[in-house]
Formats: structure tokens, sequence, C-alpha cells
């Protein structure tokens, strides 16, 4: 039976919609109580995907479980394993073989440093995590896996005249990911929508959160131009999942993370 017209559009648009997952550090405090529950709760709210955090690879396991366990927790709950937010370190020596084993075992193919302040704080420090991240990159692409950096306020300190996000990610290659935070970036005095203009092609991994609009602010609830920002990572770049990361105090309840959604899904997300 073919398509038409109208019809034909509606199922492309629906097709090529990006599917939206969870930062489990938004509800880390669940987590750490009972993770298989946590799972189930945010299954239900209708994420499709979900962002472990916190991985050392010291272990091929993620809070006491292994990965064939993990993977068997996100299969029943229909959930996809979106990324993982990783210590640098995960990705150096004898640890990266096993962040590659867990991350095989779970089908994610986006490891992300979530975070190196001591590195992203002077430019031999950029270097060096920009040297970290370009090998690692090239040893993870017969995985087809990717690695990248996650945004936090600290990342957009100036250092000799530009921040230090855009020497890191003028000092990788391409294939190493731009996750942008846009709340966090807006913390630091960064300019998201600045960030994703320079960089077309390198976020295939966006963070949504919200700033300005107070403590119990959730998307859609603050300042930021979000038809902008859709519009920039379906534009310029090739993002394959949105993760929301906003959640109540201390990672406990869902009420916020099932507000963000609902807003997504009425801004047609």
């Amino acid at each position: 039976m073919e398509l038409r017209g109208g019809t034909a559009m509606k199922v492309r648009r629906e097709m090529s919609k990006i599917p939206i997952g969870l930062q489990l550090y938004s509800v880390r405090g669940e987590c750490q109580k009972d993770l298989p529950a946590t799972l189930k709760a945010v299954a239900k709210m209708g994420y499709a995907g979900v962002e472990p955090w916190g991985y050392s690879g010291e272990k091929e396991e993620w809070m006491g479980f292994s990965g064939r366990q993990l993977r068997a927790l996100l299969d029943d709950n229909g959930l996809k394993c979106c990324g993982m937010h990783l210590m640098t370190g995960a990705l150096q020596g004898d640890n990266l073989a096993r962040t590659i084993a867990l991350n095989r075992e779970l089908g994610n193919k986006f490891l992300i440093v979530a975070a190196d302040k001591a590195r992203m704080s002077s430019m031999e420090g950029i270097r060096e995590l920009a040297a970290i991240l370009n090998e690692t990159a090239e040893r993870l692409a017969p995985e087809e896996m990717q690695t990248g950096y996650h945004a936090h306020g600290f990342d957009f300190v100036k250092i000799e005249g530009e921040t230090a996000w855009d020497h890191l990610f003028s000092a990788t290659v391409p294939a190493v990911v731009m996750q942008m935070d846009i709340g966090n970036c807006v913390s630091g005095g960064g300019d998201p929508m600045a960030a994703l203009r320079k960089f077309p092609g390198r976020a295939r991994s966006v963070h949504l959160k919200e700033f300005g609009g107070g403590p119990d602010a959730v998307i859609g609830e603050g300042k930021a131009d979000w038809p902008e920002i859709f519009r920039l990572c379906e534009t310029l770049h090739a993002t394959e999942w949105y993760v929301v990361e906003e959640g109540g105090a201390d990672g406990f309840g869902f009420d916020v993370c099932r507000r963000s959604l609902e807003a997504l899904r009425r801004m047609g997300k």
C-alpha cells in the first residue's frame, strides 16, 4: 500500500523523531535504592533510553550489576542504553578494554567523559585531554563506538582568549562527540547555541536542561530557546539522542523527570 501526500509526510516525520533518554544521575537516589524498580518507572514514563553515570572502568559492572544483567533489565523494560558517562580514566590503560566490553554488552555506542575540570583548567591539560579523546576515538572505530565530552559550567572559562570548550573541540577530531548540556553551559557563562553553530556535526548526543526559570522549573519553564536549539540539533548536527538531565533533590522522586518529558511531548518531541 502506497502512502500519499500528508500521510507519507506524517510517517516520515514520526520516523525521524529523535528519541529521548534520561541521564540516570537525575534519579541517582532511586537507582541506589532499587535499580530494577527505577528502570521500570523510567520506562513507564515513556523514556526510550537511559544513560548511566560515574563509570570508572575498573570492573565490567555498574551499580553491582554485570553487563548481561543490566542488558536484561533494559530489554525487559524496552529501554536502550543511550550513552554512558565515564571518568576519563575509564578510557585509559587496561580500563578501556573493560569499558568497551561492558558497553558492547549494553549495545551502547556513546562513551562520554562526564567532566574533567582539572585538565580543562589549563591549555596543557586541554591538549592532554584532546589527545586522550582522539586516541580513544581511533581505537573505538572498529567497535562502531564513539567517545566524547560532556559540558559543565567550568568548561566555559576563558583561557588565552577562548573558552576551554572551544579549545578542546578545536583540538579533537570530528569523531569526538560534543555532548552539549544546555543548562550547564549557560551556568558557566557560555552560549550553547553559539557552540552548536561553531562545531556542526559534533553534537550527536545533547543534554536537555532548562535555565533561568527558578529552582522548580523544568524544560519549557525557563529562558532556553528550545525551538532554536532543536532546529540547530536537527539541521546542523546528526543528533541521535536527546537526554534529559533534570531531577529531584538528591536524585529522589520521578516528578521532575516526568514533567520534563511531558513538556517535550507538548513541543512535538
